[in-house]
């Protein structure tokens, strides 16, 4: 089945309104792109992004009113860089909240906001376009849910063939989840791109602190009629730890007739869902305080007989196939005295991950780029993937584990040294530093059994060259003239087939 991705994401209403006096904080990482002090912004304190990113150019919108998260942003000139990448550093296996905002503001002096992909790990998340949004004066949130298969997660930027001006961003919020949210989705082969996370029946916007997790409730409502609820909710009863003021209403109708919503409002690609939907009887507890109904999905059944009490009830569909408006249908059991009754729902749309470059090929290009004085400005993120967005100068092969293959720097100026973790690349094929200025000792490369070529002429390499370069078994090429190396090229490189300067 083809993946058309779609984000409908959580809108402000208006950028200009006023903010509540601060608290606490989510331990998570919030930046304010193009910020230079932080702010706090309703009960959330944003860090400025200076930190986590060096490249691009910052800017403040002249905008009167304008929310401060949206006052400033980063925006990203350098056409060189494959990508411009945000590094966070997390706890492998656990699961994160992200949430990418974009209020274009014409900063770069135009109408029209720029179109730019942005990823996650070595994924490509979306396009991110806000025209739409910008146009009726509103910024843009995209969201996604993913796990973290290393010590990092990078969220990322990168052009398109769409993009005319620059990529841009106003703020990045990474936030830890529970174990238990989302828990029925293999996060380690899919992320959940959020399409909509709503309350029934509710004119009120649910976000932190009353959602623990950082995560935003919007209002859902259409011509079904509305009941408060007269019972409180534990959100621990559930697996994914909705808030309670998610329950406080509830979209219904009359006895012995099913309840038909159309959610999410707008039409859905053909692709694969992931639907949390919420429940809770409203009626004051009592031993009548229950109802019974069937709920289907586009006409198929989504859960039959869903006994509702007065403690709430959730029911999920993973990997579930929708195309088109979504009609969600509660039919009563027929001795039920009380029409069916619905809360909140969530749906995410299963986004496949592209998979993840060989962790030690990471560790070893992360350290290849702490050595070098100065790497090329895209060497951050995901050193192979996306395959159109590697790291300047990189090639990886395509297979199940994603290996670099080739590190081809020729001539870029480069000043540092070269570690010994370059050994732990051992798929690697073609190392070529030549003219350069890198300096210090040649490292041991015995590990390199794959290795064809080696230029490193041209630099300020010193020292003897290594006696373990000759067990290199198709090791064709090896250039290391004018350097300051000692003594005499080894007695066992000379042989056939070697091509040595």
């Amino acid at each position: 089945m083809s993946l058309v991705i779609i984000f409908l994401l959580w809108f402000f209403s208006s950028p200009f309104f006023a903010l509540s006096q601060p608290t606490t904080s989510p331990q998570d990482f919030l930046l304010s792109c193009g910020d230079t002090v932080g702010l706090t912004t309703g009960r959330l304190k944003f860090l400025p992004d200076k930190d986590f990113q060096f490249l691009g150019n910052t800017t403040t919108l002249k905008q009167p009113g304008l929310l401060p998260i949206l006052s400033t942003l980063r925006f990203f000139t350098e056409l060189q860089a494959r990508k411009y990448c945000y590094v966070f550093n997390v706890t492998q296996g656990d699961k994160y909240l992200v949430r990418t905002t974009y209020y274009y503001g014409g900063f770069d002096g135009g109408t029209q906001p720029p179109v730019f992909d942005q990823i996650i790990g070595g994924t490509k998340w979306s396009i991110v376009d806000t025209a739409e949004d910008f146009a009726n004066g509103l910024s843009s949130y995209y969201e996604v849910v993913v796990a973290a298969v290393g010590n990092s997660l990078s969220v990322c930027l990168a052009r398109n063939n769409d993009t005319t001006s620059h990529p841009f961003i106003s703020a990045i919020e990474l936030s830890k989840l529970d174990d238990s949210l989302y828990n029925t989705t293999d996060l380690n082969k899919f992320a959940l791109s959020s399409i909509a996370r709503s309350s029934f029946g509710d004119d009120a916007r649910i976000s932190f602190p009353d959602d623990l997790f950082n995560r935003k409730w919007n209002s859902f409502k259409d011509l079904n009629p509305v009941e408060e609820n007269k019972n409180k909710v534990n959100p621990e009863d559930f697996w994914n730890k909705p808030p309670a003021k998610a329950f406080l209403s509830s979209i219904t109708t009359t006895k012995g007739k099913p309840l038909q919503i159309q959610w999410p409002p707008g039409p859905l690609p053909n692709s694969r869902y992931y639907i949390a939907l919420y429940f809770q009887e409203n009626r004051a507890p009592s031993p009548e305080s229950w109802r019974v109904f069937n709920v289907s999905v586009n006409g198929n059944t989504f859960f039959k007989d869903l006994n509702v009490t007065t403690n709430g009830v959730a029911v999920y569909g993973n990997e579930w196939p929708l195309s088109g408006q979504t009609n969600i249908t509660m039919t009563p059991r027929n001795d039920m005295p009380v029409g069916p009754i619905i809360s909140a729902g969530e749906i995410f749309q299963l986004l496949p991950l592209a998979g993840t470059t060989f962790p030690r090929d990471v560790v070893a290009m992360e350290e290849l780029a702490k050595h070098f004085k100065n790497p090329p400005i895209d060497w951050n993120g995901d050193p192979c993937l996306p395959w159109e967005n590697s790291w300047t100068g990189v090639t990886c092969n395509k297979s199940k584990h994603t290996r670099v293959v080739s590190i081809d720097l020729k001539g870029f100026e480069i000043s540092g040294t070269l570690p010994e973790s370059i050994g732990n690349l051992t798929a690697l094929k073609h190392l070529r530093l030549g003219g350069n200025k890198l300096w210090g000792q040649i490292p041991e490369m015995k590990t390199l059994t794959a290795l064809e070529t080696l230029h490193l002429e041209n630099n300020q390499f010193e020292g003897w060259i290594p006696q373990t370069l000759s067990q290199l078994p198709i090791l064709r090429e090896i250039f290391l003239q004018n350097n300051n190396l000692d003594g005499q090229i080894p007695d066992g490189l000379w042989k056939p087939g070697l091509n040595i300067q």
